[in-house]
């Protein structure tokens, strides 16, 4: 291993959490930075520590409370919080993620002990550039930014949503390998119209109402320009933006810059991997199935498009591949007589009567697949499955709302309303499920199967835009991974516990899409796979010098 340069010393280089090694200095190295009496004698190797890590987890009485634990070895020594995540990411990634991010945001302000990332303020717009420049690294390949203005299925939680940005990029390292060194978590930060958040006393934003659309497009152009200065390589990651806004802002800069949407088009990548596996199982064609949304914000949206853009590519015109679409939201089945629909809405829309009963209106279409991205717990009722499973042989039900108590249906619902025969997946990890002697594994829809890869493939190849056909091939890298005994149990995804290995698989494909689209100037390499195994991080101590 390369030796790396290090020029801090004694405390300051203990509470630099990037270079940190705790017990693991090595006697040379605790004479060299004279780390002398500032730590304990024995010299241990990292196996140690994440062997003393793991018995501290055992003694916390909640995932809430692990989560923090692991913040907060974070914050002191990173090399070692990867370490323990990737030691075992199937325990782990629930924990720094979904579900667990879900309480962890609602809390984010009474639980927040060291600030991470970079926070710009509406209230000093105009001066993006000057705080954009207090961050110290000039390398950032990505940054994720939020507004925190719909976090998960919670809705506006203002700047508690930042908790969505540090963990989303703790999972580009964690499950896609990307070096940590070149992210930054970005709030935005323009205000709330949450009164609970802002009536909180240890609120940590803005307290302040939203503002109009032209203003805040104004805050977010000036920051979008900002970087494009300072960090010309950079791709914009957004995430857990207002379903309108998410959609706009994306169509508003994905023609000149690099940048793209995760619940936009990463949740579409996943639930396409699901819908080509599924179809395996079912030895149907995606031309053949008629697909039911049941929302229509910028997830159900983003799902509709990159499944019309796949019909598109397998021989369909474009109104013809919308017609395979239909949409429902909260205020019913989306037709044009409605005044309420959003431009992106528009071309979804059917011309018949409108109804607000889910059941009628899937009595009407007769979908073949049923897709949840309502953020409405429980509304796949029994009589809703029912119906589906009365419609079709083997109904597609994919309930991928999240958290937990957001998921339209659970797993062991979807099985014994349909006599076992829907072929289903969740947003989150449900149970086994067993049913008349066979035992189902359910699939959980997980963007991290697809933006940690896309991620990977953008910074090793430096594209320079990000087409949903990046996103098409990921859902194709992903759904090759599966192997028929999973697919024999319904499993649509890939074990969790191979994520990283998945992620390069599914990188190497994505890098070669960029190359064969012309969205980088760099050449290509011999081997794409290698290429990105060679350029991945490693949770190792490097000797210091």
């Amino acid at each position: 291993m390369d030796q790396r340069k290090v020029h801090a010393t004694g405390i300051e280089l203990l509470h630099n959490p990037t270079l940190n090694k705790g017990t693991a200095f090595s006697t040379a190295e605790r004479d060299r930075f004279g780390l002398r009496g500032l730590i304990p004698d024995a010299v241990e190797t990292i196996e140690v520590q994440v062997q003393r890590v793991l018995m501290q987890l055992d003694h916390k009485h909640s995932n809430i409370d692990r989560f923090v634990y692991l913040t907060g070895l974070l914050d002191t020594n990173e090399t070692l919080f990867y370490r323990v995540v990737m030691s075992d990411p199937v325990r782990f990634l629930p924990i720094i993620y979904d579900p667990t991010i879900g309480e962890a945001c609602t809390k984010f302000s009474h639980i927040i002990r060291r600030v991470r990332g970079v926070y710009l303020s509406i209230a000093q717009k105009d001066s993006v550039a000057k705080y954009l420049s207090h961050w110290p690294d000039r390398d950032i390949r990505f940054i994720c930014v939020t507004n925190g203005g719909r976090i998960l299925g919670l809705g506006d939680i203002g700047a508690n949503g930042m908790g969505i940005p540090i963990g989303k990029l703790q999972l580009y390292t964690a499950a896609g390998g990307m070096p940590p060194e070149h992210l930054l978590p970005l709030f935005l930060d323009a205000g709330s119209n949450n009164e609970q958040v802002l009536a909180d006393p240890l609120y940590v934003g803005l307290r302040r109402k939203r503002p109009d659309t032209e203003t805040l497009y104004r805050f977010v152009d000036e920051f979008v320009e900002t970087v494009q200065q300072r960090y010309p390589h950079c791709c914009l990651h957004f995430e857990d933006w207002t379903g309108s806004d998410a959609v706009h802002l994306l169509q508003r800069y994905r023609d000149r810059i690099c940048c793209y949407n995760d619940d936009i088009q990463g949740t579409a990548g996943i639930a396409l991997a699901g819908m080509i596996n599924a179809l395996k199982i079912k030895q149907g064609t995606l031309k053949g199935e008629k697909i039911f949304f049941a929302g229509a914000g910028s997830a159900g949206i983003g799902l509709a498009d990159l499944f019309v853009s796949e019909l598109i590519n397998e021989g369909l015109s474009r109104e013809d591949a919308q017609n395979h679409i239909i949409m429902f939201d909260e205020k019913g089945l989306l037709v044009k007589s409605r005044k309420d629909l959003f431009d992106f809405q528009k071309p979804y829309a059917c011309d018949q009567a409108p109804t607000m009963q889910l059941v009628e209106a899937i009595k009407i279409h007769k979908p073949t697949t049923l897709i949840g991205v309502s953020t409405a717990g429980q509304l796949f009722t029994q009589e809703v499955v029912e119906t589906m499973a009365a419609l079709n042989p083997r109904p597609i039900i994919f309930a991928l709302s999240n958290p937990t108590e957001h998921a339209e249906c659970t797993a062991e619902q979807a099985y014994s309303w349909s006599q076992g025969r829907a072929i289903y997946a969740a947003g989150v990890q449900f149970p086994e499920v067993s049913l008349n002697g066979k035992t189902y594994l359910p699939g959980q829809a997980n963007n991290f199967y697809i933006f940690p890869a896309v991620a990977m493939a953008i910074y090793v190849t430096r594209a320079n835009r990000v087409p949903d056909a990046l996103f098409i091939e990921a859902a194709r890298g992903v759904a090759e991974q599966v192997d028929q005994a999973l697919l024999q149990k319904g499993c649509l995804f890939p074990p969790q516990s191979q994520i990283l290995q998945i992620s390069f698989n599914t990188a190497a494909r994505v890098g070669r899409k960029i190359f064969e689209l012309g969205i980088s100037d760099m050449e290509p390499p011999q081997d794409m796979l290698k290429f990105i195994q060679e350029h991945s991080y490693k949770a190792e101590y490097p000797p210091y010098c």
